[in-house]
């Protein structure tokens, strides 16, 4: 029997991406190294069913949830969706304010009117509230104490966040009012669904080693200094009236977003002007993939100019470019699919990755930095 190949979630999701930009599945097979044809057109698939979650299964397994009631026809599901968001802003956000969170009161309200119309599963979806939390809620309706200021504290703090963040950081935050215990903040943020609703798995990458430029970087991501290593990439952004291409720089030492460029052209002028948004450099090493825009004349001549040392990753092998593949997916996943912006405007869309750049390098807090943001590490080393 043939060894069943996992990909990770980053390749799935890159693959989806270029066929949508009108890449051939072939190229897309042969730039990722993906085996089986069939892989690409089931992923494209989900993508287009809204099954993004199935990006992170393992092979062979079937996820059961999120899967709805059964509806005959098109028509029909289009008229439970318009019927759930004219209840949302009708009911729901008149009894608690627009842009504040649903109380566990409204919730199980909510789901009282609606009984027997749509299923508790597919609702529950909707609400992006676990069925268990569901349940929970509605049985402790009538004992249900009032909320204690932590648990007040946490719902802020997670609001605040849109739910990027898990218990640990969470307890980094809340330890610059008072004292509490990291399980404290976990049991609270479990028994009240305030968990995480990023899920982001690594997993080894694939492919054979190609060179085109020396793999100097080595995957030692570990920098001294400012601008002494910095990775760049570029990623689609299929969320618009038409395709948008996003090319950033990060800056290796404080996972610092340095220099970003969005046009709807994937060209080698996309990268020369995040390039040029570069300070004058000395013993810079820039690492990217064997994309044909780094490989260009044109590219390889403006990093010599400006005293960069090139570095490239080897072919299909994301890994090895893991920091900026992994800042995408995280820019992806903590904007347009936390918050449903899959078809919107190419100005909407602009600004949400702009505002989130700023938020990621200002406040977004990190685990390896010690718990905060990018600036703030750096003017605290400096």
């Amino acid at each position: 029997m043939a060894t069943r190949v996992s990909y990770p979630a980053e390749i799935k999701l890159k693959a989806v991406e270029m066929r949508m930009a009108g890449v051939s599945v072939s190229e897309v097979m042969e730039h990722l190294c993906i085996k089986n044809k069939t892989q690409v057109d089931t992923w494209l698939r989900w993508y287009r069913n809204g099954e993004i979650h199935r990006f992170e299964q393992p092979v062979g397994k079937q996820y059961t949830y999120g899967k709805g009631p059964e509806v005959t026809s098109e028509v029909e599901r289009l008229k439970q969706e318009n019927r759930f968001l004219k209840q949302q802003l009708d009911g729901l956000k008149k009894v608690q304010g627009v842009g504040k969170e649903v109380s566990p009161e409204a919730v199980v309200q909510w789901m009282d009117s609606i009984k027997g119309e749509v299923s508790v599963q597919q609702a529950c979806l909707w609400l992006g509230v676990a069925r268990s939390t569901y349940y929970r809620w509605k049985n402790q309706r009538n004992t249900q104490p009032v909320s204690k200021p932590l648990v007040t504290r946490i719902r802020e703090l997670c609001l605040a966040h849109k739910f990027r963040y898990g218990y640990r950081k969470i307890t980094a935050l809340l330890r610059r009012e008072m004292q509490v215990n990291h399980k404290r903040v976990q049991r609270i943020m479990r028994e009240e669904g305030l968990q995480c609703r990023v899920k982001v798995k690594k997993r080894k990458g694939i492919g054979q080693p190609f060179q085109v430029a020396d793999h100097l970087l080595k995957r030692d991501f570990h920098a001294e200094q400012p601008l002494q290593k910095l990775v760049t990439d570029i990623t689609y952004l299929p969320f618009g009236s038409k395709m948008l291409y996003l090319s950033s720089i990060m800056d290796l030492y404080n996972g610092e977003i340095i220099a970003y460029s969005i046009g709807d052209t994937q060209d080698t002028g996309l990268v020369l002007d995040t390039l040029y948004q570069l300070p004058t450099v000395t013993s810079c090493m820039l690492h990217s993939d064997q994309g044909s825009v780094y490989t260009s004349k044109a590219f390889q001549q403006a990093v010599k100019e400006k005293g960069i040392t090139m570095s490239m990753s080897r072919k299909g092998t994301p890994a090895d470019n893991a920091p900026i593949e992994s800042f995408h997916s995280t820019l992806k996943s903590e904007t347009f699919y936390l918050e449903d912006f899959t078809c919107t405007t190419t100005a909407i869309v602009a600004q949400i990755v702009q505002d989130y750049i700023h938020y990621y390098n200002s406040i977004r807090i990190q685990t390896k930095l010690n718990n905060q943001s990018p600036i703030q590490f750096r003017q605290l080393a400096a």
